[in-house]
């Protein structure tokens, strides 16, 4: 190629000549060969944050420079290479990886195997190999390299397919080298193991790779690789598709031809938007083409999300929580976290009713595929979304023909309707007056059981005049809607009218029993319920029934919701349930919880203030045990200014519980502390969590021991009769001994919460006592000992589904491995730990897994790296919240040992005076211990 950056820069048949500085300007227009650069976006790429006073003049004097050997333009804006994409190896490369691609989805495995061989090639190193030290290339290079390391997988399934061998074992345990988390690659692995005759070693494959997932991911293997692993042990392998997030549908699909257009563009683009009217069938149409999509798919909802919710809505849709267990400060923000889990997933993300939040929806897509190289988003919307490379793919109603096969295909499933030769003109001019749209065809064919189809075809002549009128006028595409939902309203009896009208109390659906007690009908619900289900007004998802988003805005219009009597259903589901937590059924009235998370949520903000207060009270275990600290604290926050800064009479407790959730700052008088309301009850509080949450909030105390022992006495006096709440007074006991190195009394309390909370079955309670168990074999020394709690506490994280505590947990381990000398399982703990926090989004796991590594690498004598790697710890630890701040401080700790150790007095000092300046509470003394003690040796120690 006559130009490329696979490789050393080239310009031309040879190395491009010049300095570092040139190569890389010439690296940077390569990338976007034929397209214009932006002046900043130049200087930005190529000098960073703090560019020099003159960078403007060194960019166009090192233009005028390379224009000597290449062609280069500007246009008043910026410059542009003018070459052709096809002259420059990145952009070859990328066409024929993904012709490669598209060949082997189709089977033509021959072609396949030809264009992606071509494509990788055209590799002759490392990507941007000679500018790594240029601000854009470390990012442009690891993306390259991610797509490299695709093609490599899509070539070897493609000679799978047409020469089944062994010849790429070893290609494929270097992937996985660099990349054991990609199941695939095991897939592959395992089928090339077979193809050679070594069925033994596919299964060896197998267990190594279902240990790797478990370890870091706390996760099965996926379907794919237990497909493979079946087909080991039975016979043929066959490959199975990628899972996905998509509900299930109830009805059948009507082709039409916006679904090759839409699965046409995304193959080439990375941003696809159905625009069209309200009704037209965007969101079905969206579900069919990610059903059909060969990778993997997630649905995320956003009809009931606000601007500011867009990215935990994303994040919800992914199965992904805001925090671990452990950990409930407010952590780094959802968008971050969604930048991390997503960096390296190939995924579509299809984003469903983008109009009322489209700046959000925009800024969301726009950074997601800027930071995310594998990501594709297809949305929704009746607005094109703005954002550069976006593919518009207008969605309007059906053609004729298609349009009265979708109402036939609805008529029959809803009243036996068949299409005969008499009924076609009367369904013809049905489809044509209602101008195609799908919801409005589907809501007609509902009536059949009410109407003969030619009386629906004349009533839909006159019902609808004006939504003729308003679709020839481009009117306002709501109205449209609102006047076809508001014929089907008229069609309805009074019974179902009433119940469409306070379903919409409901968020996310309901169950039956909901319904029936919320809505008031008695008798009547099932009647009328049955009605509106067969009228596709709402639609029955298992055991739960749901109304389409736009049917519910009319029927809300029709009367005030039953919010209170809404409220009151689930705050008594939230009582039930928050006494099961603390129990053996703890994981089945989770999910039962999660169900009704958005109900739940609702009753808070709508229900009165003394029944809202009573619901933060009944859902603060359930918050904390979901990871909800972002959700509880906003919904705290919200009640609080409408419960006003006093507690109502007879609801002390709630109103303190729900200033705790909100997280709001200590007042000036500390014996208004929310914290200090313990010390006022002479009996356990109502909700036990109330003790862990006050515990939380006021930190471990800075009493004397002996003051200690006597103030956790008392309060276990009067915890007695609440055998779950004197187990977690042991928890406290423990900690607050751990903190005045007294382990005996450690140890006794820890082993005394085991106890309480086997007795109880309650998984978190024993996970927090074996963790316990843990730290105070470390601080004995006795690593071996620490191993098996710490395993059985994985164990229970595992189960209640807490990857980021499982990350934690790895970290936690791999610390004892450190300190018991084992470097070797300690680096492995480590890298797993960093793997699964990075998937998950954790940031302040990611930085403490990485300062392990430095204290690693200091511990082996290796300062240079120590000090890398600490560097970069403490760039992407966050800030301003109680465990960040403890990772922090230990990374400056050691920052300043590296220094140390490399003869540094000065910045050794620097950073260990940091640390002594900086570090507050009674968890931070070894660490301010150890610091000044390093500071006072240097400082008695002869000058350098």
């Amino acid at each position: 190629m006559p130009y490329g950056v696979l490789g050393p820069t080239l310009a031309g048949p040879a190395v491009a000549a010049g300095g570092a500085r040139l190569r890389a300007l010439l690296a940077r227009l390569l990338l976007d060969a034929g397209r214009v650069v932006p002046l900043p976006r130049l200087i930005d790429d190529l000098y960073g944050d703090t560019p020099p006073a003159g960078a403007v003049n060194a960019v166009q004097s090192n233009v005028s420079r390379l224009r000597r050997e290449v062609p280069i333009a500007y246009d008043g804006s910026g410059y542009r290479l003018e070459v052709e994409p096809g002259e420059v190896d990145v952009h070859r490369f990328a066409r024929l990886a993904a012709e490669g691609r598209s060949a082997l989805r189709s089977g033509d495995f021959a072609s396949a195997e030809s264009r992606l061989s071509e494509a990788l090639a055209l590799w002759r190193g490392e990507a941007l190999a000679d500018v790594r030290a240029a601000p854009f290339a470390p990012a442009a290079a690891d993306r390259l390299e991610e797509q490299r390391r695709r093609a490599v997988e899509d070539s070897i399934e493609a000679q799978l397919h047409l020469r089944p061998s062994a010849d790429a074992v070893d290609d494929l345990r270097a992937l996985l080298a660099a990349a054991p988390l990609r199941e695939h690659t095991w897939a592959l692995l395992m089928r090339s193991l077979v193809a050679g005759g070594r069925p033994a070693e596919a299964l060896a494959a197998f267990e190594e790779a279902r240990r790797v997932l478990s370890d870091e991911l706390g996760a099965d293997p996926s379907a794919e690789l237990s497909a493979v692993h079946t087909a080991v042990l039975r016979g043929p392998l066959t490959p199975v598709p990628p899972r996905s997030r998509l509900p299930a549908q109830l009805t059948s699909f009507v082709e039409r031809d916006e679904l090759a257009r839409t699965a046409e563009s995304l193959r080439s683009a990375r941003l696809v938007t159905l625009v069209g009217p309200g009704g037209a069938g965007k969101t079905r149409l969206s579900l069919e083409v990610a059903a059909r999509h060969p990778g993997e798919a997630c649905l995320v909802e956003l009809a009931g999300t606000g601007p500011d919710d867009v990215p935990r809505a994303v994040l919800d849709a992914l199965g992904l929580r805001d925090t671990g267990l452990l950990d409930r400060s407010a952590g780094p923000d959802a968008l971050d976290r969604l930048l991390a889990a997503l960096s390296t997933r190939e995924l579509l993300l299809v984003l469903d009713n983008c109009e009322h939040l489209l700046g959000a929806a925009a800024a969301l897509a726009g950074r997601l595929l800027g930071a995310c190289p594998g990501l594709r988003v297809l949305a929704t919307s009746r607005e094109p979304l703005g954002v550069t490379g976006e593919v518009r793919v207008p969605v309007a109603g059906l053609p004729t023909e298609a349009g009265m096969r979708l109402f036939a295909e609805r008529g029959a499933a809803a009243a036996g309707f068949a299409l005969a030769a008499a009924d076609e003109a009367a369904v013809r001019q049905i489809v044509r007056t209602l101008d195609g749209l799908p919801l409005a065809l589907e809501l007609a064919a509902a009536r059949l059981p009410v109407l003969p189809v030619d009386e629906l075809a004349r009533r839909v002549g006159d019902r609808f005049r004006v939504l003729s009128r308003g679709s020839s006028t481009a009117a306002d595409r709501h109205r449209t809607l609102w006047n076809l939902v508001a014929w089907s309203w008229d069609l309805l009896t009074t019974r179902e009218q009433l119940l469409a009208q306070r379903f919409t109390v409901f968020r996310g659906g309901a169950g039956l029993d909901a319904i029936e007690e919320v809505c008031g009908l008695g008798d009547d619900t099932l009647d009328a319920l049955d009605g509106l289900v067969g009228k596709s007004l709402i639609e029955r998802d298992g055991s739960r029934y749901r109304m389409l988003s736009t049917i519910r805005a009319f029927c809300a219009a029709q009367g005030p919701p039953p919010s209170e009597d809404h409220a009151l259903f689930f705050l008594e589901l939230a009582r039930t349930a928050d006494a099961h937590l603390r129990g053996p059924d703890q994981l089945t009235w989770l999910d039962r919880l999660d169900a009704d998370r958005d109900n739940l949520h609702a009753a808070v903000r709508h229900g009165s203030a003394e029944v809202a207060l009573r619901l933060v009270a009944a859902l603060s275990f359930y918050w904390w045990l979901r990871g909800a600290r972002g959700e509880a604290q906003a919904l705290a926050r919200e009640l609080l200014d409408r419960a006003g800064p006093s507690a109502p009479p007879g609801l002390a407790e709630e109103h303190v519980l729900c200033r705790l959730n909100a997280g709001l700052p200590t007042p000036l008088d500390a014996a208004e502390h929310p914290a200090r309301f313990l010390q006022t009850l002479g009996r356990p509080p109502a909700q036990p969590f109330l003790l862990y949450l006050s515990a939380f909030a006021a930190g471990p105390p800075e009493s004397s021991h002996e003051d200690v022992i006597a103030m956790q006495e008392r309060l276990r006096a009067r915890l007695r009769g609440s055998p779950w709440s004197e187990a977690l007074a042991s928890i406290g006991s423990g900690w607050i001994a751990l903190f005045h190195d007294d382990q005996a009394w450690a140890g006794r309390e820890f082993a005394r919460a085991l106890v309480g909370f086997q007795a109880l079955g309650e998984r978190w309670g024993m996970m927090l006592a074996q963790s316990g168990l843990a730290e105070l074999a470390t601080a004995r020394g006795d690593h071996r000992a620490a191993r098996l709690p710490m395993d059985e506490a994985l164990r229970l994280a595992a189960e209640l589904r807490s990857q980021v505590d499982l990350a934690e947990m790895l970290r936690s381990r791999a610390e004892a491995r450190m300190l018991g000398d084992d470097p070797a399982g300690a680096a492995g703990d480590f890298s797993e730990s960093m793997a699964l926090a990075t998937a998950c989004g954790a940031t302040e796991v990611v930085a403490s897994a990485r300062l392990g590594q430095a204290r690693l690498a200091l511990r082996r004598g290796d300062h240079t790296t120590a000090r890398g790697l600490a560097l970069s710890a403490l760039a992407e630890c966050p800030t301003g919240w109680y465990t960040a701040d403890g990772v922090r401080l230990t990374i400056k700790l050691t920052l300043g040992h590296a220094a140390e150790a490399a003869g540094d007095r000065y910045e050794a000092a620097h950073w260990f005076r940091q640390v002594t300046t900086e570090a507050t509470g009674l968890d931070a003394t070894a660490v301010t211990a150890e610091a000044a003690a390093a500071l006072a040796a240097l400082e008695a120690g002869p000058a350098p």
